[in-house]
């Protein structure tokens, strides 16, 4: 695998120091390792069309418009992430980006040896259902991209109905995650001038999980500019009733195209897809940095930034919208593909996210090799990541 050293004045420029500390020309940072992902060159395509380094082997698990178990897999797959079974299995839930109410969310069922055993339909009849985000309480959050869009709490097992969370807002929803230790969530949006919001709930149940019906929604505002020091506004009306979210607080900040939104020990990562750029939030300092900036490289290794995850190490892994069609690990002072899908020109690549025990990876082609959503394909890569 090819790899490419971050430089040093583009770290510094643009203040990663607040996450680590130079060693040299390296980095130590308190949550991605010291010691940086080796996988490998890329090979040539698979079976599938997928470039693996050795060791890794790929299957597709989905295809949009097949039926498996009774359901049909949904058109437009995006967003995604994992549960555990307590039979040693798993979920994945996988979110349909299709419009007129054709939205909603999927769910495959795996064995404990990774078989398909079930599919079925989590939720339908909602709208553009782009990202999201898991709870630690073991939900799903499906996010609407529309002007208008909702937060759907969903249950992974199907069971459960699920349930509209309007205090989270009513604007072009991306992607959610949830601060594990201080139990806030943070949301983007995918606008050109979108903004990062904050949710407090005001009470909680008997298992310490925070009420997603009561709470204040908060908007960053970076007091420096770009990167610094942020503070949080209250947004009057999250309903926006009478002007949009990003618009009732004069001093926030704007983003360009918030796309996926990834929590891990204490910090808040984050994608902007209109310049390409990752950025990382200190929740205890309250501070924002970039991490990752293409327009700082000759031959970015990343372009397209879309969603983003990570792995039980502080890993992060981004997908590409368009790009090289690659999903690209960051770790150490690396940055590097591990995944790259060959013959998807007018499609992007959506939903990341590692089984419980972190040996494979979930994603799909939302649009597969036509560019249509009717033809997208969910994947599955198992290696020693």
């Amino acid at each position: 695998m090819t790899s490419i050293n971050f430089q040093r004045r583009t770290l510094l420029q643009y203040g990663f120091m607040a996450l680590g500390i130079f060693v040299g020309n390296s980095w130590l940072s308190p949550v991605l390792r010291a010691a940086p992902l080796t996988l490998g060159a890329l090979n040539p395509a698979d079976h599938n069309g997928l470039r693996l380094p050795d060791g890794f082997t790929s299957r597709i698990v989905a295809r949009s418009g097949q039926a498996q178990f009774g359901y049909i897999w949904h058109v437009a797959p995006d967003g995604g992430a994992t549960f555990a079974t307590s039979e040693g299995g798993w979920i994945y839930v996988s979110n349909s980006e299709a419009d007129n109410a054709a939205g909603g969310v999927g769910a495959l069922r795996f064995d404990s040896r990774g078989a398909v055993i079930g599919a079925y339909p989590v939720l339908t009849h909602s709208n553009r259902n782009c990202a999201g985000g898991s709870t630690p309480w073991g939900t799903w959050l499906s996010c609407e991209e529309t002007d208008r869009g909702r937060v759907w709490e969903c249950d992974p097992f199907g069971v459960n109905a699920a349930q509209l969370r309007l205090a989270l807002g009513l604007f072009k929803h991306e992607a959610a995650t949830v601060d594990t230790k201080n139990k806030q969530l943070y949301l983007t949006e995918d606008e050109p001038d979108g903004c990062l919001y904050r949710y407090t709930s005001y009470s909680f149940d008997a298992h310490g999980d925070p009420d997603l019906n009561d709470g204040i929604l908060e908007v960053a505002q970076v007091i420096d500019g770009v990167i610094g020091l942020v503070r949080w506004h209250r947004v009057p009306d999250p309903s926006a009733r009478s002007f949009p979210t990003r618009k009732q607080v004069e001093q926030c900040t704007h983003f360009n195209g918030g796309e996926g939104i990834w929590y891990h020990d204490g910090i808040v990562y984050f994608t902007t897809k209109g310049d390409d750029r990752i950025w990382a939030y200190q929740v205890r300092n309250q501070h924002l940095s970039i991490l990752y900036n293409a327009a700082l490289f000759t031959w970015p290794v990343l372009t397209g930034v879309d969603n983003i995850t990570g792995n039980a190490a502080g890993d992060l892994f981004v997908a590409e919208d368009k790009g090289n069609m690659q999903i690209v690990a960051i770790s150490g002072n690396k940055i590097a593909p591990i995944v790259q899908v060959m013959g998807h020109n007018s499609s992007e690549i959506t939903g990341p996210a590692f089984s419980p025990d972190g040996s494979r990876l979930y994603f799909s082609s939302q649009r597969g090799k036509t560019g249509r959503i009717e033809d997208g394909v969910t994947f599955e890569v198992t290696g020693p990541f």
